[in-house]
């Protein structure tokens, strides 16, 4: 009998898992709800790595796909300091590849493919145990069964409470998004700073880090430290006044710098929330957790691609044939959380040192893992 398997998130971990196990010849449900692919902004873009997400998609069968797609060129990256001084400017060599940009979206359309989707299906609880499988309950009211469910959906995971009492924590960094369109003909001048791929500037205790994504959009991020209600005596939806108190938090920096903010759209705020570097959980028959919902850490360049890889591997792992598929899946967990673990110390150290009290600690972050 083929195991009736759903995925609970339609972004990159979950996609990847259904895509793969798909090209192996087993069907699977993906639940998201979200009701149309396109219904919210799809977020910034992500460089995938050699051995990471690129492997994933090999997996998947769809490399090919993926060049065509990515933007080696994207891998391009400039550090000024406060005043504009440029600190580094690195550019990747013709051919390079270790990792090329790809827009959000676009990863996503490359991955739905065939698979089959169901939209507008918002989970809010998995109950292992019940007598016809794993039972999953949906904000409309429905109520359906499983063989085995996989909790793919980001930081506040609606499955994970089925394994692990684990929830994430505010790392002390605060994240506002906004965003430039059109910059190459709109604001050209930004467009020569920022580059073909993101431009960073870094000072005490807080970051602007622009990164262009395809057709001339430009996703700029301000980064501070902050208590979690530093914005109680703002609003939010107000563009203007978000705009006003990001301008005098970075007083004094190079005007062309603050025009990354003076010309941005609308803001969001992200605060940053990581879980325990080591979470691990009882292994739950019929239940398990990949990307953000298993490990969610700081975002620097490693969530989206392990979250990728892991879908991959256990696509594969639940694909292998004959054998007992728990202990399959029992076996994957133990890898992942090691890989995870290691990831997530390497981030955590990461975000200390580009929100730091020295910035110069984000440059030598830089120097330290950028190729030569």
């Amino acid at each position: 009998m083929r195991r009736r398997i759903a995925v609970v998130g339609g972004g990159p971990a979950g996609l990847t898992f259904a895509r793969v196990l798909h090209r192996h010849g087993h069907p699977v449900t993906v639940l998201e709800r979200d009701p149309a692919p396109d219904a919210r902004p799809p977020g910034g873009t992500l460089d995938l790595h050699e051995g990471l997400g690129q492997l994933a998609l090999e997996k998947a069968g769809l490399p090919a796909e993926f060049r065509t797609l990515s933007r080696p060129e994207g891998q391009a990256m400039r550090i000024l300091d406060v005043d504009g001084t440029v600190l580094r400017d690195w550019r990747p060599r013709p051919g390079e590849r270790a990792n090329p940009e790809i827009d959000r979206g676009q990863l996503r359309d490359l991955l739905l493919g065939p698979l089959d989707v169901q939209w507008d299906r918002g989970v809010t609880q998995v109950v292992p145990g019940s007598r016809d499988g794993v039972l999953v309950r949906f904000a409309d009211g429905r109520q359906e069964t499983f063989d085995f469910v996989v909790g793919a959906d980001g930081a506040w995971s609606r499955v994970r409470p089925a394994v692990s009492p684990a929830t994430p924590q505010y790392t002390g960094v605060t994240l506002v998004e906004t965003s430039l369109d059109d910059i190459d003909t709109r604001h050209p001048d930004l467009a020569r700073l920022v580059g073909d791929g993101s431009v960073a500037v870094y000072g005490v205790n807080r970051g602007l880090t622009a990164q262009r994504n395809s057709g001339g959009h430009v996703k700029v991020y301000a980064r501070f430290r902050a208590p979690l209600d530093w914005h109680t005596d703002l609003d939010l939806a107000d563009a203007e006044a978000v705009r006003s108190n990001l301008l005098a938090l970075f007083d004094g920096w190079a005007a062309p710098v603050l025009d990354l903010l003076r010309h941005g759209g609308a803001f969001a705020h992200r605060p940053l929330y990581a879980l325990p570097v080591s979470h691990t959980w009882t292994h739950v028959p019929g239940v398990t957790l990949l990307g953000d919902a298993a490990h969610l850490m700081p975002p620097l360049g490693a969530g989206a691609n392990l979250a990728m890889l892991e879908g991959a591997e256990l696509a594969e792992a639940v694909a292998a044939g004959p054998g007992d598929p728990d202990q399959a899946v029992r076996a994957f967990e133990e890898r992942m959380w090691a890989r995870a673990a290691e990831w997530a110390k390497i981030t955590t150290s990461g975000l200390a040192r580009l929100v730091s009290p020295d910035p110069a600690e984000a440059v030598a972050l830089f120097d330290q893992v950028q190729p030569a």
